[in-house]
């Protein structure tokens, strides 16, 4: 039980922490900030997703990881590695044509890999793996 409450927590400090971040750089906000600020928010939703889905289980009495939870895992590590090699390529050759701040790219780069992840795991759990 104290495994998907561990998501909540992060959950909720992230969130605070978005909100501190929004409220002091109120100023100089960009459009770059408020898609930051939308992902961000797509992956606290998709965090509090996985929490929910752990809690169900935890009260049926199912364990709390089996073996195709932990392939599905696995592939969706590998994958979405791999996905994330091309974006920081893609991200580096758009850094030579436009002008970024070097914070603005890295945190597009590690929300994209968050996206990234988020997405291969959803299609992965709900298409299912080959046997290989």
């Amino acid at each position: 039980m104290k495994r998907p409450v561990i998501i909540f927590i992060v959950a909720a400090l992230v969130i605070i922490s978005t909100g501190l971040w929004f409220y002091n750089s109120m100023q100089g906000f960009n459009s770059m900030d408020l898609l930051q600020f939308g992902v961000i928010f797509m992956l606290v939703a998709f965090a509090l997703f996985l929490g929910i889905k752990r809690l169900r289980s935890v009260k049926r009495g199912e364990p709390a990881e089996d073996e195709l939870s932990k392939k599905v895992l696995q592939r969706t590590a590998a994958i979405s590695y791999y996905i994330s090699l091309y974006i920081w390529v893609f991200l580096i050759w758009l850094k030579d044509r436009v002008t970024f701040d070097t914070e603005e790219l890295l945190g597009t780069g590690i929300l994209a890999m968050a996206v990234t992840f988020g997405i291969t795991w959803l299609v992965l759990n709900y298409r299912g793996i080959r046997n290989e």
